[in-house]
């Protein structure tokens, strides 16, 4: 019963560490995603002094694809 006990010694150490580890990984609190750090945004000068127009149709070549 000795023989069985401190075979059974080492499998039950690393269960218990095991669980130990699982249950930090289940109860710590979500870290934001890598990639969603903050942005810095790069405003344009004088974005709002005209109209923003789109390209006339009539510009493009026939022949592009």
């Amino acid at each position: 019963m000795v023989i069985v006990s401190s075979l059974l010694l080492p499998l039950v150490a690393v269960l218990l560490y095991g669980m130990n580890r699982v249950e930090d990984w289940l109860t710590r609190t979500p870290q934001p995603p890598r990639h969603a750090h903050p942005r810095h945004l790069h405003l344009i000068q004088g974005g709002k002094q005209g109209p923003l127009t789109r390209p006339q149709a009539s510009r493009r070549r026939p022949d592009a694809a």
